[in-house]
């Protein structure tokens, strides 16, 4: 006796929003506690910002690659759109952090939706400058800035 179409694909639509629902929870860093707090974190425990976080990754890179004259245009092409995209997330995390007590479900999945947007926005923004500089790299440079995107670390592969 075989299945009707209705039992396999309702679980796999089922499945597919589900995913799409926790993806987009995940990509924008949200706060999975359910339980409405108004009290203030503790500095130590608080996110760094974008903006902290972008900062940290050019350090990063400037550390590691030794940029040549001909490619100090590029990087700082590069790094602009970096800055700039970091505080346009900062600001919609701000506004997340401040109306979310407010906010009904919803609501919270329309800003979800617009971070995910903006961030493919800044992704899409950011593709052209990191391909012009990606192209005037050295064999080594390159090497380096695979491994940096790969790992997320210089030669430590991430744990599973």
């Amino acid at each position: 006796m075989k299945p009707k179409d209705y039992q396999v694909a309702f679980p796999a639509v089922l499945v597919v929003v589900m995913m799409a629902f926790l993806s987009t929870i995940f990509f924008a860093n949200a706060n999975l506690s359910f339980a409405a707090s108004d009290q203030k974190k503790p500095a130590e425990d608080a996110r760094p910002s974008a903006v902290e976080k972008a900062e940290a990754q050019i350090k990063q890179l400037e550390n590691e690659l030794t940029i040549s004259k001909a490619q100090e245009k590029l990087w700082d092409n590069l790094t602009q759109v970096m800055r700039e995209n970091a505080k346009d997330m900062d600001a919609l995390t701000k506004e997340r952090d401040e109306n979310a007590a407010a906010m009904n479900s919803v609501e919270h999945m329309k800003l979800h939706s617009q971070i995910t947007e903006t961030h493919l926005g800044h992704m899409k923004k950011l593709i052209p400058p990191f391909e012009a500089f990606y192209d005037s790299m050295s064999d080594e440079q390159k090497k380096i800035t695979d491994t940096v995107f790969r790992t997320g670390k210089y030669g430590k592969p991430r744990k599973k």
